[in-house]
Formats: C-alpha cells, structure tokens, sequence
C-alpha cells in the first residue's frame, strides 16, 4: 500500500527568456492602476508562452490584480524569484458570472511544466482582509474567496521552492493531477503569531495547504502551518505519497470524500508540532470507498484536538457553524450536537504504524463508523499515546464503535472496541 516516489518529467525545447519586469511590470508601487495593469500583464504574458520558454519573476516585489489565467501550457518553466503580491481589495475582484471571485492564480491543462525559484518565491494573497473579523468574516463571505494557486487537469509538474502566505482561501489546489511532484514548499496562514492555534487564528476558515486530487502524487519535503487541513487527499485519488511534512492545523487528511473511490495513499515520516488535529479521514456523505491507507512514523506534539479522527467530517458547510455536515464542530461539547457517520461511507485496510503523540490535551481520538457498515481491517501498530487526556472519554480514551480493528506492537492505549494482539 506504499506509493512510489515518482519522477516527474520537465522542460521541453529551448526557448525564450520571458521577464517579467522587462516586459512591462512595475515593482513596488501599489497604485490601483498598476495593480490592474501588472495583473493583465500577466495575464497577456502567461497566454503568449511557448514550450520551452522561461518566464522570470525578478527578485522584487509585485503588486498586481487576481484572476490570472492560462491554458495549455506545455514545457514551460515559471522561475519566481520575487513576490506576487494580490490586491488586497474585494470589491474590485474579478468575478464570474454568479458573483464568485476568480483564483488569483488558475492554470489548466498545463504538461511538463516546472515551478521554481532561484531561492524561494513568494505568493502573497494578502488573506486577512478576505478573512475579516474573527468569526464575521466568514458569515459576511464564507467560502467566496479566491484559492492563492490553482492548477487543473495537468500532467507531469514540478513546484519547488515556493513560499505561499496568507491564501484567503485554499492556498494550493492541485485537481486531477497526473504526476504531480511538491517538494521544498512552505505555507503559512495565521492570524496571529501564537506557536499554537487559538480561537482567533482558527476563524481563518479553509486556508488549506495541499489539496490535490487525481494519481501519482508526491508532496515531501515541504512546512505547512495553516487552520484548516495540512494536506489533503480528495475525491477520486489513488498513488499518494506524502512524506517529511512538518504541518500544523486540522491534520493530515483524507477527505471529506463523497461517492468515490481513494485507494494507496501513504503519509510517513511527518512531525506535527502544537497541531489541531493530527491525523484526520472523514467522509461527508456519499457512497465512497477509503481503502488501503498507511500512515507510519508520524509524531504529533501537544495536539488541541483530536490527535487520531477516522470517521465522518466534523464540519459545517453553512452559517450555523454548529450544524452537522455530517458530525458537528461542537460534537460533543455541546449536548445538542450531533455526529452521525454517513452510512454509505466504506474504510478497509487503514494502518497507522509506529504513531507518537505527546500530551493531547484531549481525549486521543475517534473512531466512529455508521453500524450498517462497520470499518474493516484498522490496524494500530505500534501507536502509542503519551500522557492521554481523558475529556470527553474517560479511561475508554476513545469513542469508537462499529470497528474491525485489531492493536499490536505495544498500541497503548487501547481503543476500546479494537482486539488487543499486544
């Protein structure tokens, strides 16, 4: 159940240098004219790419417009050395038809392309003024935010050496990707600068790290602090390995997966320090399938939360931010919430090996699958909880029901409804 590293193939033709400031754009200035004008620049520069060609973000900063995009691009090498610094202004972004804001960056249907830095390239989406008031904003905008970089459909691309701060939305979206590599990438969204994440910078609503869909992906190497998921794995995804991730936020996910199939997914080698969740895999409704499923060698500190959730999503997808869809943020503090598993969502062969976590402040986890369809085959070998919270579960230490699970190699504790093979 171990996905291979992939070797992802580059560049095409030699080709022109494209650089961005000879071509027109103004470094620094924050004018609303030029934001406009570097961000159709951009656009103008992007469409005229030919394989080969290497466009050049100079070391500077720029200040530009959203809504960037291109199609079709083959062989093309983005080199940011710079800054890419979105407007910071929501009622002047692009929108589509409907009123939904364009990305700040989209790219489809690109082949054999790089993205790169001579040091390390920043994009800058400027998140705290879509975020707004902690809590406000998001009844005020929800999830109409753009995404920081967005690619769709694409074959065989390299990001590297990227710096992505402050997305008002998902930072990367990388969706029905056919050999995707990651690697040497930071992310950071916060309100704050607490090494911890309190209710303020938590209302930083879906400013995901990773996000990708599709086969043959590898993410390693790479920081992600953020208040929503680290990295996740969605619908209809197969041949994942995610590996050396130093993350910090709602986990390391699968999910939320609807009537779909992901299969051979693996995270490994990964360090969670003063994290939110650890690792999390959550259906949201659905007929889906999560099957054959490895996470090994991951140390999660001082998690807020839940170090380990497989089950149904805890979220709300509306403005009542304790609605279940379909288990609840406010499961179980408050009595009246609820958390129901869907029951056509199916886990088989889910193993987490060789798992650390130290002082969660809560309980370990939850477990919790619908009893017209129990999990089958969760392994735990070697997870190992030390010094567990016992609020909300007591000496049970978990809420787990509807698992066939087993525990080996020195699990401790125990969830409560697996066979001890200790």
């Amino acid at each position: 159940m171990v996905a291979l590293p992939l070797l992802v193939l580059v560049g095409g033709s030699l080709g022109a240098i494209v650089d961005y400031e000879k071509v027109g754009a103004k470094p620094y200035d924050q004018t609303n004219a030029t934001q406009w004008a570097n961000g159709a620049l951009l656009n103008k520069t992007l469409r005229a790419l030919q394989p080969g060609d290497v466009f050049v973000v100079p070391n500077k900063t720029y200040h530009l417009m959203g809504g960037i995009t291109a199609d079709g691009l083959t062989g093309v090498t983005f080199q940011i050395d710079g800054t890419l610094s979105y407007y910071a202004s929501i009622n002047e972004w692009p929108r589509k038809d409907g009123g939904r804001v364009l990305d700040c960056m989209e790219l489809n249907q690109m082949t054999n392309c790089t993205f790169t830095s001579s040091g390390v390239g920043t994009l800058e989406g400027n998140g705290q003024t879509w975020w707004g008031i902690p809590g406000i904003g998001y009844l005020v905008r929800g999830e109409n935010r753009p995404k920081l970089l967005t690619m769709r459909n694409s074959k065989n691309v390299l990001v590297e050496n990227l710096y992505l701060h402050n997305s008002p939305y998902w930072n990367f979206l990388g969706e029905h990707a056919d050999g995707l590599e990651i690697r040497n990438c930071h992310i950071d969204a916060r309100r704050t600068k607490q090494d911890k994440h309190d209710i303020i910078d938590m209302t930083a609503f879906n400013t995901d790290g990773f996000d990708v869909t599709g086969n043959n992906v590898w993410i390693h190497d790479c920081t992600v602090w953020n208040q929503d998921d680290c990295v996740a794995v969605k619908d209809g995804s197969s041949n994942m390995l995610i590996e050396r991730i130093n993350a910090s936020g709602v986990g390391l996910t699968i999910g939320s997966i609807g009537s779909s199939t992901v299969k051979n997914i693996t995270f490994r080698d990964c360090h969670m320090h003063n994290t939110y969740k650890g690792i999390y895999m959550k259906f949201r409704g659905g007929n889906g399938l999560i099957q054959d499923v490895l996470y090994e060698n991951i140390v999660i500190d001082n998690p807020s939360q839940w170090a380990i959730w497989i089950g149904p999503a805890q979220q709300s997808d509306s403005s009542n931010l304790c609605a279940a869809h379909p288990c609840s943020i406010c499961w179980p503090t408050l009595p009246t919430a609820e958390c129901n598993p869907p029951v056509g969502g199916s886990y088989r062969n889910i193993t987490l090996r060789n798992i650390t976590v130290n002082n969660p402040s809560m309980s370990p986890g939850v477990i919790l699958a619908n009893a017209s369809n129990p999990m089958e085959n969760v392994v735990f070998d070697n997870v190992k909880i030390n010094n567990p919270g016992k609020k909300p579960w007591g000496d049970e230490y978990y809420k787990c029901e509807n698992v066939h699970g087993i525990a080996q190699g020195g699990t401790n504790p125990v969830p409560p409804c697996f066979k001890n093979m200790n």
